[in-house]
């Protein structure tokens, strides 16, 4: 019967005697098939004792596969059909449609039962709650009142929300254009750069007139700012990846003490508190000046007139909370202007959440802040008490200080007569920054030739293959990725450095690749030295 039944797609469970049946039947069934024989003389205390406690919604149905009697049932077996109650009585034997269309008949009954357990337990439900709103009709309808005024509430609290959302959309949309702008200003700046450093170093190099050198020393220092300046331009665009490496936090806060006191005005007055350990972190140096730059802006503006800014660097004896285990030093900016009421430091590090007025701040300083530490592996923490003053701390994981192995230089610094018979092609859009690059690598030795677009350069590969080849990364047509691309095809060792003054993700991705990577503005012993790590194995090979 079990097979059978399981061909029709039904659940059975297959119980050897009354005890097992009852236990069945108070985990759950729909209907259940018992023999006649099977209660004959069984011990049916337990099943008659649940047939009898069925709540009043249910009546089980039972199958009974009685034999086949000439005459009247015992009393006996009439009496068990009466204590199980709710019986499909069918003789055997019996054909499996016969017995299939009992299961379906008895299932039905036992669903219908579920439904009106169901309903009755609707109504009872409905009955009480008719009962308490009558009892408390009163209290409901104040209860009600209530809390259609503070749906009131938060409506208007969500329609000034959505009217404070949609500025601030707008002014992330305006930012958004002012940072893509930047970014295209940042880069036809920083070819301008390199071709201008570029030729001051050439006259430094070239020059004896004492009184041309310090001009041309005055000139480069300007161009050293603008490099910094566009720096900070690709950072503020978003554009610019970061390139953890070790980093002094001691030197880092020292070299940022011109610019900040420019930044901050001579109200404010500027102290520093170094570790005397001198740590050392992993840090992109540029995002995390902009970290403190952004730090040092917010202080200014908490102490409109006047106070103190204090700048500090430790390494913490243990971790802080919210980054993995291990060694971390920290950056405090410290100020005592009016604080942060306490209810909103937990909404600081919100992207587009200020306390400034409408167009004093974008909302995006201490959320670019914290996203610069956690891209770290650090965290940033923020303190404040009001009409007291704020500390924000950046954690970041310590680092050892790296060891210049000079010795190790020496090795792979290719001699000049190994730079003469290196071949390099240099692939630029800009006239002026590829000429600055072929003069100055000719200077030291090296053998030119150039490209102005990447269609020349693959024409010039077809030809003859270089040794070295150096791509800047935006070009019309073929960009420096794709022309990178087709080189390594022609020649899977061939060292590639690529120079650029776009910070975009595709530069920093594509790291299998490109050799080396060489910002502009750069100087043209930069460039020399890059080549020299790159052509090291040259200079150790037989003539």
């Amino acid at each position: 019967m079990e097979t059978l039944l399981a061909k029709q797609d039904y659940a059975c469970t297959t119980c050897t005697d009354a005890r097992a049946l009852s236990d069945e039947l108070v985990q759950g069934a729909a209907t259940a098939i018992i023999t006649e024989e099977s209660l004959a003389g069984a011990d049916r205390s337990a099943l008659d004792a649940w047939v009898a406690q069925q709540p009043p919604w249910s009546d089980f149905p039972f199958i009974l596969l009685a034999t086949r009697r000439a005459g009247h049932r015992p009393r006996d077996a009439m009496l068990v059909l009466e204590r199980l109650g709710n019986v499909i009585v069918l003789e055997r034997p019996i054909h499996s449609e016969t017995l299939g269309s009992a299961v379906r008949s008895a299932m039905r009954v036992r669903r219908r039962q579920y439904e009106a357990r169901e309903r009755l337990a609707a109504l009872q439900l409905a009955e009480e709650r008719l009962t308490h709103l009558n009892a408390n009709l009163e209290t409901r309808i104040a209860e009600r009142t209530s809390e259609l005024s503070r749906a009131n509430n938060m409506l208007m609290e969500e329609v000034a929300e959505r009217e404070r959302a949609q500025t601030a959309l707008v002014q992330s949309q305006k930012m958004e254009a002012v940072g893509q702008l930047t970014c295209g200003i940042a880069h036809d700046f920083n070819n301008l750069l390199t071709v201008v450093s570029g030729n001051l170093e050439m006259i430094e190099r070239r020059s004896d007139d004492e009184r041309i050198l310090r001009h041309a020393r005055f000139a480069a220092e300007a161009t050293d700012r603008a490099a910094k300046l566009t720096r900070q331009l690709l950072a503020f665009s978003r554009t610019q990846q970061l390139a953890l490496a070790p980093l002094s936090l001691n030197a880092l806060v020292e070299g940022m003490s011109d610019l900040l006191a420019r930044t901050i005005g001579p109200r404010i007055d500027q102290r520093r508190s170094l570790a005397a350990s001198q740590p050392w972190v992993m840090a992109d140096m540029h995002q995390l000046e902009l970290a403190v730059l952004n730090l040092a802006i917010n202080a200014r503006d908490a102490m409109p007139e006047g106070g103190i800014l204090t700048i500090e660097t430790d390494a913490g004896p243990s971790a802080p909370e919210g980054v993995k285990p291990g060694r971390y030093g920290v950056v405090r900016v410290r100020d005592n202007g009016v604080g942060i009421p306490r209810p909103i430091l937990s909404k600081v590090f919100d992207p587009f959440y200020t306390t400034k007025p409408l167009g004093k701040g974008t909302g995006l300083g201490l959320s670019q802040v914290f996203g610069i530490a956690r891209q770290s592996g650090g965290i940033a923490q923020i303190d404040s008490v009001e009409q007291e003053g704020t500390t924000v701390s950046i954690w970041l994981p310590l680092a050892e200080q790296p060891v210049v192995d000079t010795e190790l230089v020496a090795q792979i610094s290719p001699s000049d007569r190994v730079r003469a018979k290196l071949n390099i092609l240099v692939v630029d859009d800009d006239e002026g920054v590829r000429r600055f690059v072929a003069e100055g690598l000719e200077s030291f030795g090296y053998h030119i030739t150039q490209a102005a677009s990447g269609a020349e350069a693959v024409t010039m590969l077809d030809a003859e293959l270089p040794d070295v080849m150096i791509v800047d990364f935006a070009m019309p047509g073929m960009t420096g990725i794709e022309l990178a691309e087709d080189a390594r095809r022609r020649a899977s060792d061939l060292p590639i450095i690529m120079v650029t003054g776009y910070a975009e993700e595709g530069v920093s991705a594509d790291t299998s690749l490109i050799t080396h990577i060489v910002r502009k503005p750069f100087k043209i012993d930069a460039l020399v030295g890059v080549l020299d790590m790159s052509t090291g194995m040259l200079a150790s090979a037989p003539d």
